[in-house]
């Protein structure tokens, strides 16, 4: 099942986010709840069902060389990974250095990308949705984006 869409969502005290109800009964599915959180080059986190991010993490620690910037990739995407199981309330606990990472707050926005989730910051989100309607509004297309017809 691909995720998609967006809830906002918020941290309670002791640093934990509730998944919608409209993923649990899929991510039960998927994985038992067994979800991996780690960091996003972006400034965000990203949530894993481990099924989807058992080959990632393969793929990324089989990248050959010790160059530094594959290092660095591997550390910050590996490295960080957390493995973090739904309680049965369906909460999701974030640790301290991964809401440090992304500065996460009180309110949070949990977005579905097909096989993962990020989990952004409410505030740093509405910046970056600003910056890429404005890049998009000035004709600036990532590439592969060209020939999508909407």
């Amino acid at each position: 099942m691909p995720f998609q869409g967006a809830s906002v969502l918020s941290l309670d005290a002791k640093g934990r986010v509730t998944i919608p109800a409209r993923h649990r009964d899929a991510l039960m599915t998927l994985c038992g709840g067994n979800l991996v959180l780690t960091t996003h080059p972006h400034g965000c986190l990203m949530v894993y069902p481990l099924p989807a991010w058992e080959p990632v993490r393969d793929a990324l620690l089989a990248i050959p060389g010790i160059d530094r910037g594959s290092q660095d990739l591997k550390r910050l995407l590996v490295g960080n990974a957390l493995d973090e199981p739904m309680d049965a309330s369906g909460r999701v606990s974030v640790s301290a250095s991964l809401r440090k990472w992304a500065k996460l707050d009180k309110q949070v926005r949990l977005m579905g990308l097909g096989k993962y989730f990020e989990l952004w910051s409410e505030d740093i989100w509405e910046q970056r949705q600003t910056e890429a309607a404005e890049r998009f509004q000035s004709g600036e297309l990532p590439p592969g984006f060209e020939s999508i017809a909407l």
